[in-house]
């Protein structure tokens, strides 16, 4: 069952409150069916393809931002944004990223080299927030995040 809040919530909003990280729980309700399943392929595909890399651990960006789960070794690898009915993926290009992501620019779907080409450009690269609403989308996420640092597993995708 939904909370209050919840019910009033708009689609897109992130889980802002500050006193803890939100729980599995928690996500799947805020999230709702859909994009939950999403999030739960992302988290297998991360664990199975870079094992024993990441500890992911849960930042929080303020009230407007709210929670997010970042996967992080030396290096930030993504961080996964649960919002209201919808979930997006942070991933940052850094200039050896951009070079790829260039390099294989007629390979990705129109609506992510859009993306890529509105963001602007900061000193530790691009960061693109990719909204995952489809399998289609997961997979480009998954192709995006394998680009940026090679898998540890043989086999690929979903």
């Amino acid at each position: 069952m939904e909370s209050k809040t919840a019910r009033n919530a708009e689609i897109g909003e992130r889980i802002s409150g500050k006193s803890s990280h939100p729980d599995e729980r928690t996500v799947r309700d805020w999230l709702g069916p859909e994009a939950f399943e999403h999030w739960r392929e992302l988290r297998s595909w991360i664990d199975e393809f870079y094992p024993n890399v990441f500890t992911p651990d849960w930042i929080y960006g303020g009230k407007k931002r709210g929670w997010a789960l970042r996967y992080k070794e030396s290096r930030a690898f993504c961080s996964l944004l649960p919002a209201y009915r919808q979930l997006s993926v942070l991933v940052v290009l850094g200039r050896a990223e951009r070079e790829k992501f260039e390099d294989r620019r007629y390979f990705w779907r129109p609506p992510l080299v859009k993306l890529y080409d509105d963001s602007q450009t900061y000193h530790d690269g691009k960061w693109l927030t990719i909204p995952v609403l489809s399998a289609d989308d997961r997979n480009e996420v998954t192709d995006l995040m394998s680009m940026k640092r090679p898998t540890l597993s043989r086999s690929q995708g979903l």
